[in-house]
């Protein structure tokens, strides 16, 4: 499990195919790697993936056929910047919010403008992942936690503070940059729970109906 609370922007130092899918090499740059071993799990834009090698400060990942599919991960190229995260330990703090590092979707970047000293951005969503998410809840983007201040059909937006372009990929970010999306952790097995929803999705009346309010 993850917080969404990145530690560190690594480079992609290369990309080798292997028997249908990826070994990604990373320099972790600053990320502390003392309490790092193989098989340890690191979230990689968001992607949980489990450590293979080490050799001083670069990581090596096998990434799977289905990682491949499902993420912007087989678009990395060397040199590519990506966001790095550690597992949370017991005890630790939880600033973001509960990250599993499985990518629900992509969504895209339709949209970026200031906002004071902020950035806002659009961001379109696909259509099996828009009931997830609501206004001031929580989206998980390329593993960073971010707060969701307006929804609308197909989109969502968020707006990205200083310090988080400053210590992030999402400088990075233009106008139709694929990212990965996870969904609140909560809304996911919450739908799970409820009989008949899987096709009509969650409302008011169903919530109340089985006694979540």
């Amino acid at each position: 499990m993850f917080t969404g609370i990145i530690a560190a922007v690594g480079k992609v130092e290369s990309v080798q195919p292997s028997g249908g899918d990826l070994r990604l090499k990373i320099d972790a740059d600053t990320l502390a790697l003392d309490d790092v071993k193989l098989g340890d799990s690191i979230a990689v834009n968001g992607v949980c993936l489990t450590v293979v090698d080490i050799q001083g400060k670069q990581l090596s990942f096998d990434v799977s056929r289905e990682s491949l599919d499902r993420t912007s991960l087989g678009k990395a190229t060397p040199g590519s910047r990506v966001n790095l995260e550690k597992a949370m330990a017991v005890g630790d703090r939880l600033g973001g919010h509960i990250v599993s590092g499985h990518v629900d979707g992509l969504g895209k970047v339709a949209l970026m403008e200031p906002s004071a000293r902020s950035v806002k951005f659009r961001f379109e969503v696909p259509a099996n992942l828009e009931r997830y998410i609501a206004e001031k809840g929580s989206i998980c983007i390329d593993g960073t936690s971010l707060t969701v201040n307006q929804v609308g059909p197909g989109w969502f937006e968020v707006n990205i503070i200083p310090h988080t372009m400053e210590w992030t990929i999402i400088s990075d970010y233009k106008t139709g940059t694929v990212v990965n999306l996870e969904v609140d952790l909560i809304a996911r097995y919450l739908e799970r729970l409820l009989p008949g929803q899987k096709q009509d999705g969650i409302s008011h009346d169903t919530l109340q109906k089985h006694g979540f309010i």
